[in-house]
């Protein structure tokens, strides 16, 4: 895979690397952090826009894929302030320049609608970056040898935090132990997440501190593990037994959470992703606050609040954090409903079909969840809930009808985030209660090593299915999931068409019937999103009124091989007229 060479550095000070053009700061190779104060834009126009002032800007002589399909492509773009104004040839674009227009020549260059992310975990993905970094280990070995380097730059009795680590990638498949752990260091207390965040192993120190014991019961909706004899391994699973030894780690300050997130923003630049819907804690959205004061906010996020914190609260942080400015504001609430089918903790109808000991967990009684989603949905709120296994998928769909039988019908888009497996007679709700399936394509590429020998052959044919859910209707909203995935979108756009691995395989695809077009991914990718966040008109499409969100490709990869996919990069970022991010 070729990729153009990022220079981050990662010190207690950020340096940035970058320049200015046209009076903007760019970074080049890394990121830039700009913005300005938007017009909130209306509806779509056509393609010539409103006349009056010149453009700020000009893109011309490009191969531009709009995604609107009345005029799906376009030679050129005009964009006035942090709005486009005007799509079309070069001939008709460049009667919009002025004295001070600037203009980029993107010399054929592919350019499309900046990618929405539909579901990310930025602060998360931030302190990632500052935690021992466990992605890809081959083995506990492997894992052990990075915890050990961290060990050697820290003092006794000082927490060591990671994440990342995937036993599914090692030669035994199972989790690690507290006595693997405590094999590298006994004095510091150590907890390292999964890489889906649903489950964690943590050393003998760590579960003393938190006073997990051989008596300590499971708490409700979580699970500690335990060996033959009844005491803990060390692994924990679900939020509330993670959240046990969590409680008591350090929280990380304000400065470094703002230094993760600038990292975590400079990702998604790097790979053209103009907005993020994020679920983070409360102290994360207070530091894209800031950073947005600074005028450094290169991506536009849509903040979700917790689904479980008591309603009057929720009502205060939807007020303190707004819902209408385009760069940052409240969106959904969201729920976890179960965990994930890689730790056998997603919950399923039936027993695991290579673990009949185990269905999963439901983290929430489900009539429980039906009235606080009846509470929740009369005050207004849109509801995202995580569901995985198919019978997350169901309750949740259950909870979805009884708020609309409770509160009568009205513009909802409540969203199924994940989505993974579904019941055969479960897609037909989805269309009926007029809910979202938003799905993150990369899960099954990294999923289908193991996912069949989880749920076996029949229950396969319900998992992942993207086509299932568009011929019933249903509309899709696409994302990463990052940092549980990488937040490169283009692992997602091979996914779709292929539903093979990286680097090929299985002939065909895993469960064929279930690709869906390039169009359609991107889509769902962009329009698809905007519209899961009620910014259709605003976001998705290169068009007149909508945001000046762009990204400039290194191929077009609406005509290129497959195999070509995961291989484009981005060349050049612009968010409301801006550019973000430039390669080299």
């Amino acid at each position: 895979m070729t990729s153009t060479k990022i220079t981050l550095a990662i010190s207690p000070t950020i340096q940035w690397l970058g320049g200015t053009i046209g009076g903007h700061i760019v970074f080049v190779a890394a990121a830039t952090f700009l913005c300005g104060t938007l017009l909130i834009s209306g509806s779509p126009a056509s393609t010539t826009g409103p006349s009056g002032e010149p453009a700020t800007l000009l893109l011309l002589h490009g191969n531009i894929y709009t995604g609107d399909v009345a005029h799906p492509r376009a030679e050129a773009v005009a964009i006035r302030g942090e709005q486009i104004i005007a799509v079309g040839s070069d001939a008709e674009i460049q009667k919009r320049k002025g004295s001070k227009t600037e203009m980029i020549d993107l010399g054929g260059q592919f350019a499309m609608p900046g990618f929405n992310d539909a579901h990310v975990h930025l602060g998360s993905a931030g302190q990632g970056k500052l935690e021992v970094q466990l992605n890809g280990a081959r083995s506990v070995a492997e894992m052990q040898e990075r915890i050990r380097s961290r060990v050697a730059q820290t003092k006794p009795g000082e927490w060591i935090v990671g994440q990342g680590w995937d036993h599914t990638l090692w030669p035994a498949k199972k989790f690690p132990t507290r006595q693997q752990l405590d094999a590298v260091s006994k004095d510091r207390p150590m907890i390292f997440s999964h890489i889906s965040g649903h489950v964690a192993v943590a050393n003998s120190r760590a579960l003393e501190l938190a006073g997990i014991t051989l008596l300590t019961p499971n708490p409700a909706g979580g699970e500690i593990e335990r060996d033959a004899s009844g005491e803990p391994t060390g692994m924990l699973k679900e939020g509330a037994a993670l959240g046990l030894i969590r409680a008591k780690v350090p929280p990380p300050s304000k400065e470094q959470r703002y230094h993760g997130i600038v990292l975590a923003l400079a990702d998604a630049a790097q790979f053209g992703v103009t907005s993020l819907q994020d679920n983070s804690e409360w102290q994360d959205f207070l530091v894209y606050q800031q950073i947005k004061r600074e005028g450094k906010l290169t991506a536009r996020i849509t903040e979700w609040l917790p689904f479980r914190a008591p309603l009057e609260q929720l009502e205060t942080m939807r007020r303190d954090g707004g819902t209408t400015d385009p760069w940052l504001k409240i969106g959904a609430l969201k729920m976890v409903t179960d965990g994930a089918l890689g730790s056998r903790t997603a919950a399923m109808l039936a027993p695991y079909s290579d673990d009949s000991s185990t269905s999963g967990i439901l983290t929430i009684d489900p009539e429980t969840l039906k009235q606080m989603t009846i509470e929740r949905d009369r005050a207004g709120f849109q509801l995202n809930f995580h569901a995985i296994g198919d019978r997350a998928n169901r309750i949740s769909l259950d909870a979805f009808a009884a708020a609309l039988a409770a509160n009568g019908r009205r513009v909802r888009r409540d969203r199924i985030e994940h989505a993974q497996v579904v019941a055969p007679e479960d897609f037909a709700r989805f269309a009926q209660l007029d809910v979202m399936a938003s799905m993150q394509p990369s899960h099954e590429t990294s999923d289908m090593r193991w996912a069949e020998q989880r749920i076996g052959p029949e229950r396969a044919k319900g998992a992942y299915a993207w086509a299932t859910f568009r011929r019933q209707g249903v509309r899709l909203a696409f994302g990463t999931d990052y940092p549980v995935e990488p937040i490169n979108p283009f692992r997602g756009l091979y996914a779709c068409v292929t539903r093979e691995l990286p680097d090929g395989g299985p002939s065909g695809g895993w469960q064929p019937q279930e690709k869906i077009s390039m169009d359609d991914c991107i889509r769902a990718y962009t329009a698809g999103s905007a519209y899961g966040e009620f910014e259709e008109g605003n976001k998705g499409q290169i068009s007149p009124r909508q945001y000046a969100d762009i990204i400039v490709l290194s191929t077009d990869v609406t005509q290129v091989k497959p195999s070509e996919i995961v291989k484009t990069t981005v060349l050049r970022t612009i968010v409301g007229g801006h550019t973000v991010y430039q390669a080299k």
